[in-house]
């Protein structure tokens, strides 16, 4: 009977040391998402410094780097993919897709046929200055359709992490409600 009873205090020993080792772990998952948040905050105060509102005034009159600057400081999200609005011209619709280095490409793309979240040759395209630039201008200068340019964010970062902004207008109503 000993043996067994040596065995049970040993059992409880070693589920009560996995207690602690879930409750450590839980403890630095949690400080390990504080310092990627503190690291993110900080590495975007540098990678895009003097672009705060409240350090910098930009007119119309500021560089194209400070106007960029201002944009990816204010309006953050994943760089390794972003998404751009279409309008088909056949049927209408409007919407935001990822950009993929090889929409349309002969041999390679086989869209409509085959879904972009099926293709296994999706390959996105990253966030850049110069998608920044053809986003505030409107307009892609290699695109000969002349189409407009507009760009969304993803504000969910891979880390699980976010940066949002969100803006609205509200329009006054002109008409009195009738009762």
């Amino acid at each position: 009977m000993t043996e067994l009873h040596e065995i049970d205090r040993l059992l409880a020993e070693a589920e009560q040391d996995m207690a602690n080792l879930d409750t450590h772990r839980a403890e630095l998952l949690l400080r390990i998402k504080e310092l990627k948040q503190a690291r993110n905050s900080m590495s975007a105060s540098l990678k895009y410094p003097g672009t705060s509102i409240f350090e910098t005034t930009i007119t119309n009159q500021s560089s194209e780097e400070a106007k960029i600057n201002l944009f990816r400081s204010l309006f953050r999200g994943r760089e390794d993919v972003y998404p751009k609005r279409f309008e088909s011209l056949k049927t209408g619709k409007k919407g935001y897709q990822p950009v993929c280095r090889n929409e349309w490409v002969s041999g390679i793309c086989e869209k409509p046929r085959v879904r972009c979240e099926d293709c296994i040759h999706r390959q996105f395209l990253p966030v850049t200055d110069d998608v920044i630039r053809n986003h505030l201008l409107g307009m892609d200068p290699q695109d000969r359709s002349g189409r407009d340019f507009t760009i969304g964010v993803y504000p969910m970062l891979l880390d699980e992490t976010c940066w949002l902004l969100v803006c609205f207008k509200i329009k006054k109503s002109t008409t009195t409600p009738e009762n």
